[in-house]
């Protein structure tokens, strides 16, 4: 190819008894944007862990061509000299730095002992100002929202001369008005000629921003769809990531709601740091049983901040309000209490706060419940393995045995894993934060089977998504949410992403 910006030949990665990639062969044309797809697991970050150095020269076979010429990465710093630069799921920021701080981190101005912070916070202003952001560079990164770090990281490899920008999974962590500014930004570096990959489960916005996709499956492509030729139909991608057609992107569900289970009354919570700042404003509202209650709004309407707050008050102080179980006012004063009243609360950060990723799979699966696998303060191991056997089997989790650590799942059978951990609990309410992110639609599809099948056993269930569609894919009624407060309740059948977004901008908001 004339115009070929980077090859990948024939690579092959493989680990303890699991073959990643299979003989991938992957061309990228200069100044377009490229996505890859694919379920969890099919090797699509590995894939660019062999092309960043983070796998290193050695531990694949295959070559890498960039412009004409093979190279052979030892290191991310190889890469990154190279041009290319990987932007993580997980943002590798430093919260207690600067913004200007964290951009040059590892690529000072001046000299590691006499740094040039005048050059260092003049230059990232002006990065700032190239990928829309309107911060002062000596903001601390805790201090900016989701959005805004993700923005920080283009600038941070703007500073070090991108010409291959590798992004995964960019809008995870996003609100649709948030991830559609992102898009629109690589549409503008590419008129610029920069040459981007990007790695996503949201198929629109694949659809949206790509020049090409490559689809991954098992570790092998597939095939790669070009806009020029092909047309970008849902059906096409799906049916390619998971080798069948979901003819149902959302599952159908026996509907039998009961009575009211859960109610919440003027509930006020205020910012653990931030003295007088208030994150959840007199909110009131109610689950009832077989029931699916969707929370929608834009990032940080307070939507987790409520969730945690009513988990037993992890989150938030200065917290007032009301809450009822089956008609009778409780008092959560801390997780146990929750647990014990029979709430779970499956985090939004699994792998920060849901999960212990160094341990295995039956460990995990049991932890939110050890009394019921030991007696006299005695953990039957036996017994553990059993559960988590059973919840393998039941929620379809792949992986090598129970005995497996956590984190070498694929995101999709991580969030099972944790599903299981709540499930063990035998809770009667669920407060589900952002279930689906960041998985393929394979997963999410069997992880909304699974919701189904807890409210048709009666559980009620709250679910929080920045996801309109799954949001009105998956739920009975939805709240709407905007700075701290409930702005409008809808029925299923009245809801649409008009109408929620009509409720937010009416209230006082609106989009920045």
């Amino acid at each position: 190819m004339d115009n070929a910006l980077l090859e990948m030949r024939n690579i092959t990665k493989t680990f303890p008894g699991v073959v990643a990639l299979d003989s991938v062969n992957l061309d990228i044309t200069e100044g377009e944007i490229h996505a890859l797809v694919g379920e969890n697991g099919a090797g699509k970050s590995t894939l660019m862990n062999v092309l960043s150095g983070i796998y290193p020269h050695g531990e694949y076979t295959g070559d890498i061509v960039l412009k004409g010429s093979t190279c052979k990465f030892n290191h991310i710093k190889d890469s990154e000299n190279k041009g290319i630069v990987i932007i993580h799921q997980e943002l590798a920021l430093v919260p207690y730095l600067s913004i200007g701080e964290n951009m040059f981190l590892g690529n000072e101005r001046g000299s590691y002992f006499n740094i040039n912070w005048d050059e260092a916070y003049t230059k990232a202003d002006s990065l700032l100002k190239m990928v829309g952001l309107h911060e002062s560079s000596r903001t601390l990164i805790k201090d900016i929202g989701v959005g805004k770090q993700q923005l920080v990281e283009i600038a941070k490899a703007l500073a070090k001369n991108v010409k291959l920008l590798i992004l995964d999974e960019p809008t995870a962590s996003l609100n649709e008005n948030d991830s559609k500014k992102l898009l629109d930004l690589l549409l503008d570096f590419k008129k610029q000629g920069m040459t981007s990959i990007i790695i996503s489960h949201k198929i629109n916005e694949i659809s949206y921003v790509s020049d090409r996709i490559t689809i991954i499956r098992d570790g092998a492509v597939i095939r790669t769809l070009d806009k020029k030729i092909n047309k970008f139909t849902d059906d096409e991608i799906i049916s390619g990531m998971v080798g069948r057609s979901l003819v149902d992107r959302f599952p159908k569900r026996k509907h039998n709601i009961g009575e009211k289970t859960f109610e919440v009354r003027n509930w006020n919570v205020f910012h653990p740091l931030f003295e007088g700042r208030k994150v959840v404003d007199n909110v009131s509202f109610n689950l009832r049983k077989g029931e699916v209650v969707g929370i929608s709004g834009l990032m940080g309407a307070g939507r987790t901040e409520l969730a945690m707050s009513l988990f037993g008050k992890s989150y938030g102080i200065d917290i007032s309000g009301e809450i009822y179980i089956n008609g009778t006012r409780v008092h959560l004063n801390n997780v146990k209490e929750a647990i014990d009243h029979k709430i779970a609360y499956v985090t939004e950060d699994r792998k920060g706060n849901g999960l212990i990723l160094s341990t295995p799979i039956c460990e995990n699966t049991t932890m939110a419940k050890m009394s019921k696998i030991s007696r006299y303060n005695i953990i039957d191991r036996d017994l553990e393995i059993k559960v988590a056997e059973d919840f393998k089997v039941k929620l379809r989790t792949k992986c090598t045995s129970v005995m497996q650590n956590t984190g070498n799942l694929s995101g999709g059978n991580q969030q099972k894993v944790l599903l299981s951990k709540w499930m063990f609990a035998d809770p009667e309410i669920l407060i589900l934060d952002e279930p689906t992110r960041g998985i393929d639609v394979g997963a999410k599809y069997e992880i909304y089977c699974i919701i189904n099948q807890l409210v048709e056993d009666g559980k009620s269930v709250l679910f929080i998504s920045s996801e309109m569609p799954e949001i009105l894919g998956m739920c009975d009624r939805i709240y709407v949410m905007d700075e701290g407060k409930i702005v409008a309740e809808l029925d299923q059948k009245d809801a649409t992403q008009e109408t929620i977004m009509t409720h937010i901008l009416q209230s006082g908001k609106g989009v920045e």
